[in-house]
């Protein structure tokens, strides 16, 4: 019998609905979680568990009396650092920042806790978002429930430590160039980077999203249901759309799918990547899709043009903080932004115009079909204490060139496992779908999971 921590949010709610499990042994059990796995993961930027027990106990009174507050009365949450709570300062996964205190909490948050979650925490981020792990020069370093030599993926590295280790089931990241979905692959989730605009925030951006990171498709499409909610703050939000609670049934017979092993730039797929990621697609056409190859659309200038772009971006956040504070950003950052200091505006603006092509590129390889499958990263799981996939050294952006093109097309993209190294590492597989069809890419992850070989399907490291 698995434990509350390790039940779905689906799972729990039905059991709240029917008596059998209570919130407040929920929220128990996850806070003897994370008391467990804390210390070694850190995941956690903020410890809300006083104040859970306290919301837990109101919503099993609710649940008693048969009046629950909403479609995710009592249910543990977590929300990555950087979607801002009111009086929880936000710390951006940096020490040399000072960190602002919201007086009102972001979109996220308030639909969260609208709908009777219950937030057990802020997850970590690496500095400002920008490294694909877990390292930053506040929290020091997120490490894989899985194995804790392992990078979590980054930069929603608490929140995807979070789900695999059963801090709850719902966790909610943000993603600008593969930040929900490099957890998924590295720590064997089910994730979602929506629609541009489906999930409203406070501080849009270009290519910024936040999202679910969860443990299965179904949690994934609960959690979307209600953060998808409108909220006037975010001048980019697509029209508001009641989004189903659970995936839509997916027959995949006749479905256009596109197979992409080639991102035409970056790091080459490790074999064992490929593999598992072929035999993903071997199971949508054992099942009656027609699947064909997609050649590479991506340049390589068009990589580096963004990863310059972000550079400047960044540097303009580290030319604000004094010369003391500067010194606490994490070197690797440091270094990383500087970079960027001799570029000057008509260089800026011809970057700008390569991430316009990508947008153009991306939207247009991809609308002949239903889906894309495709690698999240090129590797599996990298040591915990590497910035990047590589090491410490600068190497811009190479394992990014699957992710980074839904971002600027905002097409959506989610991830699933599909199997695992020789060595046990978990290896997921992206689905995008055509633009604002983030209903499609939860059915076929849906679909996915249902279907695959018990050899992909993780066991999740929930201890009891």
């Amino acid at each position: 019998m698995q434990r509350p921590a390790a039940l779905s949010a689906v799972d729990l709610l039905a059991a709240y609905a029917a008596g059998t499990h209570s919130p407040v042994d929920v929220v128990a059990d996850v806070a003897t979680v994370v008391a467990a796995r804390e210390p070694t993961l850190n995941a956690l930027a903020a410890d809300d568990l006083g104040a859970a027990h306290d919301r837990a106990a109101a919503s099993e009174r609710r649940y008693r009396d048969g009046i629950p507050e909403g479609p995710l009365d009592g249910v543990p949450v977590t929300v990555k650092e950087n979607l801002g709570r009111a009086g929880v300062p936000m710390q951006l996964g940096n020490a040399g920042v000072t960190p602002v205190v919201p007086v009102r909490s972001s979109p996220v948050v308030e639909r969260l806790e609208e709908a009777g979650a219950i937030v057990i925490g802020s997850t970590t981020m690496p500095d400002w978002g920008m490294l694909s792990s877990g390292v930053s020069s506040l929290h020091g370093i997120t490490r894989s429930p899985w194995d804790e030599s392992l990078t979590t993926g980054g930069s929603s590295a608490g929140a995807g430590a979070a789900a695999a280790a059963g801090y709850g089931p719902l966790h909610v990241g943000t993603d600008i160039g593969g930040s929900i979905r490099l957890p998924g692959t590295w720590l064997g989730l089910t994730t979602l980077k929506p629609s541009a605009g489906r999930v409203p925030l406070d501080v849009p951006y270009l290519g910024r999203v936040a999202g679910p990171i969860t443990r299965s498709a179904d949690d994934a499409a609960l959690l979307l249901s209600v953060i998808s909610r409108p909220d006037a703050r975010d001048w980019t939000s697509l029209p508001p759309e009641a989004l189903p609670a659970a995936p839509r049934p997916l027959d995949p017979v006749g479905l256009r799918v596109g197979l992409h092993l080639d991102a035409g730039c970056g790091l080459p797929v490790e074999p064992e990547v490929r593999t598992a990621v072929e035999e993903a697609a071997a199971a949508f056409a054992d099942a009656g899709a027609v699947v064909t190859p997609l050649e590479p659309f991506m340049r390589p200038s068009w990589l580096d043009d963004l990863d310059q772009f972000w550079r400047v971006r960044s540097l303009s956040d580290l030319d604000v903080l004094d010369a003391a504070a500067r010194e606490r950003v994490l070197p690797f950052i440091r270094r990383w932004a500087e970079a960027g200091r001799g570029v000057d505006g008509i260089r800026v603006v011809r970057d700008y115009a390569s991430i316009m092509a990508v947008q153009q590129a991306t939207v247009a390889a991809t609308e002949a079909y239903d889906l894309v499958l495709s690698p999240v990263a090129p590797v599996p799981a990298f040591p915990a204490e590497w910035p990047m996939p590589w090491g410490d050294g600068d190497a811009a952006m190479p394992h990014i060139g699957f992710t980074a093109p839904y971002n600027l097309s905002g097409q959506p993209a989610g991830t699933t496992n599909c199997g695992f190294t020789a060595d046990g590492r978990t290896i997921g597989v992206q689905v995008s779908g055509r633009r604002f069809d983030d209903v499609g890419v939860l059915a076929a992850l849906a679909w996915f999971e249902a279907h695959r070989p018990d050899t992909m399907c993780p066991r999740w490291p929930i201890r009891s």
